[in-house]
């Protein structure tokens, strides 16, 4: 069936009103079919169990219920196995099954639509739809987490510099940088799996925006949807997509670290840097030059972060001026936020393959730390502890770091006693152990810190709370 086509196998639910039916154009313009297609077995879960409850509340007789939740479930084993398809010639997925069933069963398909409206249909599918699709994100996000969480109990004493406006900073441990991520990363999952909680409120038999007058129990078949319960107002019901923007608002800020990360990715793996070594597998070349090896998919992803933040501001941008009810606008929702939910699933499959594999250079990473003084808070707060206060310490390491430049010297510790007395009588031979690398690092053993141990605790809680 041509996708242009209205096909009669999957009629015009709407047609009765309009004397005049919109051109074979005009119906493909607004058909949803190839994007709604894949609620197809959630738009059929919904359908059985609202025959069911039309059967006992005497809607609709016992046996046509059955015959219904009966051929419904046939026509869900077909999809799934391939003998039935999809006709590309529907309007959308709800037609597609309705025709499916009144074809086969007559007028017994025709009483499935009683006490509802596409409305709550749609709204109901797509609920349905993320409530399996949503935690499947949340374990490949946990998944990633854990596999950066190794990578951070490996690398736990691994010192390296710490970076500000991408200038050096502070020494650090790699465990302590990749255990940043997993923080990010942590709160991700929170953001999902507290989107997963509010979305829990079943659509089915608030109609088209004020309900039914049949005598519905909308309480049954929330249960039997696996909903806590029903939604509370007819017309939010069909309205309401804050669901649709706080999930795409997830995926976008999700995606929006896998791109920071992957910014630190390809600049460790530049030769510049040379922190970080990628699997050739996870790397690309040149079609002209033949010794490039490539942080392709680290790239990618961090490009891909653009699809997510578009799709946010194509939902916000849709939204913000329909009246609050059912408008066809709404029928936009669902490509940007499958889009949005497809791109992070892949990237975070892509990121974890990437980083589980990847190998770093510790011996280049230590050698980062000469030169750029990093040890200069180091200094300002040894000062600190001898009683001075902190604004004239901070101030006299500053004056000792441009002595250090004007004698082409690359760290403090080049400095002899002496010269560091000259500008506070209060450095001893003591300053010259606080300002190792790892002495700057095991000195910063508070919470939050990249002291090894410090690290190691901040493993075993995210651990946890991605566990719990």
């Amino acid at each position: 069936m041509d996708g242009n086509t209205p096909s009669e196998d999957a009629p015009i639910l709407w047609s009765g009103r309009l004397e005049e039916k919109p051109g074979a154009r005009a119906f493909a313009f607004q058909s949803s079919i190839m994007v709604d297609k894949r609620l197809a077995l959630e738009d059929i879960q919904g359908s059985r169990a609202h025959v069911l409850m039309l059967g006992k509340q005497g809607i609709i007789s016992e046996d046509s219920a059955v015959a219904l939740d009966t051929e419904l479930a046939r026509i869900a084993e077909e999809l799934e196995s391939g003998i039935l398809k999809v006709d590309r010639g529907a309007e959308d997925i709800h037609s597609f099954i309705e025709g499916v069933l009144t074809k086969r069963l007559g007028d017994a398909g025709r009483m499935v639509h009683a006490g509802r409206s596409r409305n709550d249909q749609v709204a109901t599918d797509l609920r349905l739809y993320l409530k399996h699709v949503v935690p499947k994100l949340c374990g490949e996000l946990k998944e990633t987490i854990q596999t950066l969480l190794d990578q951070a109990e490996t690398y736990a004493e691994a010192l390296m510099p710490g970076y500000t406006h991408l200038q050096r900073a502070q020494p650090v441990t790699l465990g302590h940088h990749l255990v940043a991520w997993c923080t990010g990363l942590e709160r991700d999952l929170g953001r999902f799996t507290d989107a997963l909680t509010r979305l829990d409120e079943c659509p089915l038999g608030a109609g088209a925006l004020a309900g039914s007058g049949l005598p519905l129990d909308r309480e049954a078949t929330a249960r039997a949807l696996g909903f806590s319960a029903p939604t509370l107002n007819a017309m939010d019901s069909v309205a309401d997509r804050d669901f649709v923007l706080e999930l795409a608002g997830a995926t976008a800020i999700t995606m929006i670290h896998l791109s920071r990360f992957c910014e630190d990715v390809v600049l460790w793996a530049s030769e510049e840097f040379k922190f970080i070594t990628l699997a050739e597998s996870w790397s690309t070349g040149s079609s002209i030059m033949p010794q490039k090896k490539n942080p392709d998919f680290a790239e990618l992803i961090r490009g891909k972060a653009g699809r997510t933040t578009g799709n946010l501001v194509c939902l916000f941008t849709m939204l913000k001026g329909i009246p609050y009810a059912y408008d066809k606008d709404l029928q936009e929702d669902k490509e940007a936020l499958f889009d949005s939910l497809d791109t992070v699933r892949a990237c975070l499959s892509i990121f974890q393959g990437m980083m589980s594999t990847a190998v770093f250079n510790q011996d280049r990473m230590e050698g980062a730390l000469i030169g750029g003084f990093l040890e200069a808070t180091d200094v300002a707060e040894y000062l600190v502890r001898k009683g001075l206060p902190f604004r004239i310490a901070h101030e006299t390491a500053a004056l000792v770091v441009r002595d250090c430049i004007a004698q082409g010297q690359r760290s403090i510790t080049e400095r002899t006693l002496e010269e560091l007395k000259t500008r506070s009588s209060l450095f001893e031979r003591d300053i010259y152990q606080a300002l190792t690398p790892g002495a700057c690092v095991m000195a910063r053993n508070g919470p939050g810190g990249p002291a090894p141990e410090e690290v190691r605790r901040q493993i075993g809680i995210l651990r946890a709370k991605i566990n719990r």
